[in-house]
């Protein structure tokens, strides 16, 4: 058990940690680690799909394909576990992913992402490199989660390339026992709340329900895409979301820290 430290630039800030549970310890322990209080509750789990046929058939034709896409590390991972349990992955089949965190979970698989945003992680960001615009007559799968934007594939499909979709999980909301959370909430435990997407923040809405509801927006957000701003917006948060560059544990982390440092200040100068 780590032991817990009550000094440090997150002091007596109450953080709100809403990543599914196997994907949120890493941020915990770093924000803990700074002084901070994690407060673990998930909003969305992550599951197999109902029907695991058209994976396992696309599994069975990855040597058709000229790129295979993750669009998140949900993707990486769940894809690659049934991937792997029945072949190996093809020599010639180039790996496309969208964020840092894929392209860290692939190398859990001892594979490597070919093609990749070095800096925003996102569908447009891949769509903007070199590779993705010369794609004319390739082939392309790309796994992901229930649902989710068509854009990337209406963009490649635009450019010439034949696409593919591919289930590889879904997303579930988990049935939650909201008690103790508010509780802590109506106590002053909870100064900022972390989401990672608009799905995730329409979660918590509901999750919370209307007794919740206002407790929610009158803290502080801190989300990691600006794609979750028209939510926020229209949620009526009373103070602008802070954004993070991107939804890795070190670019939330010192999102968190810039937030902190400049909410101490003013705090200094309304008390000069």
């Amino acid at each position: 058990m780590m032991t817990r430290v009550d000094t440090g630039p997150l002091a007596g800030v109450g953080v709100l940690v809403t990543r599914p549970a196997h994907q949120a310890e890493e941020l915990c322990t770093l924000i803990e680690q700074q002084g901070g209080t994690a407060i673990r509750f998930p909003v969305l789990e992550i599951a197999d799909p109902v029907d695991p046929e058209p994976l396992e058939e696309a599994v069975r034709r990855l040597d058709e394909f000229d790129y295979a896409v993750f669009v998140s590390a949900n993707a990486v991972s769940r894809a690659l576990d049934r991937i792997l349990a029945m072949r190996d992955w093809p020599a010639t089949l180039a790996i496309a992913v969208i964020g840092k965190r894929s392209a860290e979970e692939l190398q859990q698989f001892g594979l490597r992402a070919d093609v990749y945003p070095e800096r925003k992680f996102n569908s447009e960001a891949l769509l903007d490199l070199e590779e993705m615009h010369q794609v004319r007559g390739k082939r392309f799968v790309i796994f992901r989660g229930n649902g989710g934007r068509e854009f990337l594939a209406d963009t490649l499909r635009e450019r010439g390339a034949e696409v593919e979709y591919v289930q590889a999980y879904r997303r579930l909301q988990p049935s939650c026992d909201t008690s103790v959370l508010l509780q802590r909430w109506r106590a002053g435990q909870i100064d900022i709340v972390l989401v990672n997407s608009a799905e995730s923040l329409q979660n918590l809405v509901e999750i919370l329900g209307e007794r919740g509801k206002g407790l929610l927006t009158a803290t502080q957000l801190l989300v990691a895409s600006e794609r979750i701003l028209p939510l926020a917006e229209k949620l009526g948060f009373d103070r602008d979301p802070v954004v993070a560059d991107n939804a890795t544990d070190e670019a939330v982390l010192n999102a968190l820290l810039s937030w902190k440092k400049h909410h101490s200040q003013i705090a200094s100068a309304d008390n000069n």
